[in-house]
């Protein structure tokens, strides 16, 4: 199998991991929430945030069970290359740790250009122009907004981040329907 052949593969096994992008909704509505609260102290919004973002992938698999997509297609060797993918995000979280503490009115916004930002590679893994255009518009986006921002108003962040994401999931299901009637050899075995 060619590597287009297992990238279209990967792509409908795991319906473009379109159960991430819905997990994402529910974790940056928990979010808004957060920034929405009566809390005067933003260390502890930036600890609740930091905490809404922990159930990240136990949400994704029960999303993926309930679109019936696959969560790890393991018999595609693209699989690990997805998974490294994924991995890579750790490491640009320890920006947001830092902030968290050097400059927590920012916090937020580093979150989202970091979610945004680490999506790039997955436009090539799912052969996906979603994911390639929203890894740039989300960490534009968000880096333009955030900067006209005053402290009282960094729940905007959370709610441009859910349109985003909404749109972000619908793209992906109308790409998905297309996927679905591509043939792939991977799929029974």
């Amino acid at each position: 199998m060619s590597v287009e052949e297992l990238r279209i593969d990967i792509a409908k096994r795991n319906k473009s991991g379109i159960a991430f992008i819905l997990a994402s909704i529910i974790i940056w509505t928990g979010i808004l929430v957060v920034w929405r609260l009566p809390i005067d102290n933003i260390v502890t919004q930036n600890l609740l945030t930091f905490m809404l973002t922990t159930p990240m992938m136990p949400l994704a698999f029960v999303i993926s069970k309930i679109i019936k997509a696959e969560f790890s297609a393991k018999n595609n060797p693209l699989h690990n290359l997805g998974f490294l993918f994924s991995m890579n995000q750790m490491l640009y979280v320890l920006i947001a740790m830092w902030a968290y503490n050097a400059a927590p009115e920012n916090m937020v916004m580093i979150l989202a250009i970091i979610f945004g930002a680490h999506l790039m590679p997955f436009g090539w893994l799912y052969k996906s122009k979603a994911y390639t255009v929203m890894s740039v518009i989300i960490p534009l986006g968000i880096l333009i907004v955030g900067f006209n921002l005053k402290q009282d108003q960094i729940y905007v962040i959370p709610c441009v981040m859910l349109g985003l994401e909404i749109i972000f999931s619908l793209w992906l299901a109308i790409e998905n329907k297309k996927l679905a009637s591509m043939k792939t050899t991977l799929e029974n075995v």
